[in-house]
């Protein structure tokens, strides 16, 4: 059935806001020609956003002839502010941007794992607060919140998890509190992640693919023709349960010891680069198993870039034949025996992936997979090339430590502009 007057103009608003949000200010002529609607109907609705608050004149075009058409439409980044969160064991990480997404404030606080849940808390729920002030901000529309663990699909909380900070689960409801009238909300943090690859990030390309996020633990988001799977109880990605070969015994349903966490979580990896005759980092977190892939890495490239080999893909290559991608490899630097270890690990992992779901493409992140980069990449590429026949790329993260906070920060733009973009019922 055709739609009503008022639907259609809201679907007119939306596709203009959403051409606004994407290329930035244009004239009216240029909705005209990019939505396709007549010159009446782009004025009516360029004077209904006008009048709502969501756009305004910020300058005009090149064009020789002064106008109307030539004035230059922008969303009013002012309307609303939003903040995204990145809660981790040991703190949080929080920005504060405008609606087109200007980073306008950031700040971070450490939280000690030897801090109650009420005073971590409140420090958590002040970072917010400090970084929205800086901003030159009264309020916030929308939170988003990356945090590790899973997520209710039935109400949205994050779930009761063993080995993570009872505070964690907190500090939703207390930002509702603190901040009224804002829209917060909790997401898996790889799932967030995988989002940012998706937008801005290595998967930009790819329909389907897989993040495997490796870092002080392990899990996976899963994205199927351009969708986010997140399973019938949230739980798509848990491969830290995953039973693999090579572990000491099997994982339980309340603990992922024997799982593949157990061979590349980050005390796993610091494990492995004390037996291969690194130096171990003080501390098996996600910081330290990332400390000594960096630096393994960093000690296998330096041989090429002795050799003068040239940079980008052919000084991967190089740096891999260096390690030994292939059988029979013969460098026997503790820093080679540390990286073909570790890819073969994540290829064991990743193998039962794609045997499931093919999803053509693999990408390595957090924060060993940042720390790994491509050389890492390339190394569990030929590696689960040996024990796969489906074809498939394996990357580096393109956003390394900031996916996360990407990732929360797209998705509460994308949730408040939903709510702003669509006009009240009349």
């Amino acid at each position: 059935m055709p739609a009503s007057p008022s639907t259609a103009r809201a679907l007119n608003d939306r596709l203009a806001l959403r051409l606004l949000q994407q290329q930035g200010p244009l004239t009216a002529g240029q909705l005209k020609q990019l939505t396709g609607l007549s010159r009446p109907t782009v004025a009516d609705l360029v004077d209904r956003l006008t009048a709502s608050g969501l756009i305004t004149v910020v300058g005009e075009s090149g064009e020789q002839r002064r106008g109307p058409n030539a004035r230059l439409y922008g969303i009013v980044a002012d309307r609303a502010h939003l903040a995204a969160l990145d809660v981790r064991t040991e703190g949080v990480f929080v920005l504060v941007s405008d609606l087109v997404g200007r980073v306008r404030a950031e700040a971070s606080v450490p939280i000690g794992g030897d801090t109650g849940t009420g005073p971590a808390v409140e420090q958590a729920v002040a970072a917010v607060e400090s970084a929205l002030k800086e901003a030159g901000a009264d309020r916030l529309h929308t939170v988003g919140i990356g945090a590790p663990g899973l997520i209710d699909p039935a109400t949205g909380d994050l779930r009761d998890s063993a080995g993570l900070p009872a505070w964690h689960r907190r500090l939703a409801a207390a930002l509702q509190d603190r901040l009224p009238g804002a829209r917060v909300t909790v997401e898996n943090e790889t799932n967030l992640a995988a989002l940012a690859e998706q937008r801005e990030g290595a998967a930009r390309d790819r329909d389907t693919f897989v993040l495997l996020w490796l870092g002080h633990g392990v899990g996976a988001a899963v994205v199927l023709d351009g969708t986010l799977r997140r399973g019938a109880s949230g739980g798509t990605g848990e491969i830290g349960f995953l039973p693999v070969p090579g572990t000491s015994g099997l994982p339980s349903a309340t603990d992922c010891d024997g799982g593949f966490h157990s061979l590349t979580g980050a005390a796993a990896v610091v494990a492995l680069a004390g037996e291969c005759g690194l130096p171990v980092p003080a501390a098996p977190d996600g910081p330290g198993a990332a400390e000594a892939v960096r630096g393994a890495v960093a000690e296998v490239g330096s041989v090429e870039a002795a050799r003068g080999v040239v940079t980008g893909a052919e000084t991967v290559r190089g740096t891999v034949a260096e390690v030994g991608a292939g059988e029979g490899a013969v460098d026997d630097r503790p820093a080679s025996r540390f990286l073909r270890a570790l890819a073969d690990r994540i290829a064991v992992g990743a193998a039962s992936v794609v045997a499931v779901l093919d999803p053509g493409c693999v990408v390595l992140g957090g924060e060993v997979g940042q720390a790994g980069g491509a050389v890492l990449a390339e190394l569990v590429r030929e590696r689960l090339g040996r024990m796969s026949p489906l074809a498939t790329e394996v990357r580096a993260s393109g956003l390394g430590g900031a996916a996360v906070l990407r990732g929360a920060l797209l998705t509460a733009r994308e949730r408040a502009q939903d709510d702003l973009f669509t006009p009240p019922e009349r």
